[in-house]
């Protein structure tokens, strides 16, 4: 899967432009045909970030698979998203600096109940500032 997410990932205009860096943890639930039923956003380090995820994750329903005993399962599943550092700086700290200080993390403010869900492994996705 973790091969399927980062051919699916498609980075938008938005977050290169940003140079948006960071990680983005949802739960999901996926019913007895694979098919995803529902999508929680646990954490984020900025909304922009999110959009193409959460697309990628619609592309994967019927690939899940549940135990046999389960009509829903729910799995975890954490997106790094980072860029390539360019050969020479031309001001990319700097735009980073202005992506870090002005993002808009989604946090939970509560206490999120887990029930018995599956971690998935991190799936890293880097782009090119072109």
């Amino acid at each position: 899967m973790n091969r399927f997410f980062k051919d699916s990932v498609q980075v938008t205009n938005d977050i290169i432009q940003k140079k948006a860096s960071g990680v983005v943890i949802f739960k999901f639930t996926a019913d007895l045909s694979g098919v995803i039923k529902k999508i929680i956003i646990y954490y984020a380090d900025d909304y922009s970030l999110t959009p193409p995820l959460i697309e990628a994750l619609k592309k994967s329903n019927h690939k899940w698979v549940i135990p046999d005993h389960e009509k829903l399962h729910d799995f975890i599943i954490q997106f790094s998203i980072n860029f390539n550092p360019p050969a020479n700086d031309r001001g990319v700290a700097a735009d980073f600096y202005k992506f870090y200080s002005q993002r808009r993390p989604i946090l939970s403010t509560n206490q999120v109940p887990l029930d018995d869900a599956t971690l998935l492994p991190t799936v890293a996705v880097s782009y090119d500032l072109q």
